[in-house]
């Protein structure tokens, strides 16, 4: 398993002990801040793969820090929130601020270990997919600034989609896939 990196902002330093060295002891990588200063810098220079956020902290709130990391522009960056604030309500209120998931303690180590394990799973398969949906198929031809997919029948001209006719499409597919071809006129007719 490559090693992940946790940020956990947590002021209560029992606490934190207890997650760092049981997510340690599963090859994690956990960077513990007792307030939520540095945070964004953290961000920006660490491949993070999840955040573990209190939501009582000095000086600030947990809530608030979980809508400035979707701001910052960590859309995909799974957020759990742990926090003695365990009603429905609060637990509503987390997911409803941006947060993934939401563990109120006390906690079984256990269980924070699997939601980790699914939260990073998720996002991992999410990542997969985009680069898949990224990479060009068979499907896809390109020359110069244009890019068309056959599979779903359209054309872009950089990036931009192209609205065309479907003899139009099919005569653009035919130039991109022979690009230094000649053609006569009756072969055009016939494709």
């Amino acid at each position: 398993m490559e090693e992940q990196k946790i940020i956990l902002v947590e002021d209560e330093q029992d606490v934190a002990d207890l997650i760092v060295q049981g997510l340690g002891e599963d090859g994690y990588r956990v960077i513990h801040l007792g307030r939520s200063e540095g945070l964004e810098q953290l961000l920006a220079k660490q491949d993070v793969s999840l955040v573990l956020l209190d939501i009582l902290l000095p000086g600030t709130n947990g809530l608030d820090i979980c809508k400035q990391i979707r701001q910052w522009g960590y859309t995909d960056l799974p957020v759990m929130m742990l926090t003695a604030l365990g009603t429905p309500e609060n637990v509503v209120l987390g997911l409803d601020n941006g947060a993934d998931d939401y563990l109120s303690k006390p906690f079984k180590l256990i269980e924070l270990k699997a939601r980790i394990r699914s939260l990073i799973r998720r996002q991992q398969s999410i990542v997969q997919a985009t680069q898949r949906e990224l990479q060009p198929s068979k499907d896809t031809f390109s020359y110069g600034f244009l890019r068309i997919d056959d599979y779903k029948k359209i054309a872009y001209c950089e990036g931009q989609e192209l609205n065309l006719t479907s003899t139009e499409y099919r005569l653009l597919l035919l130039f991109i896939q022979s690009p230094k071809k000649v053609f006569e006129r009756t072969e055009l007719l016939d494709k």
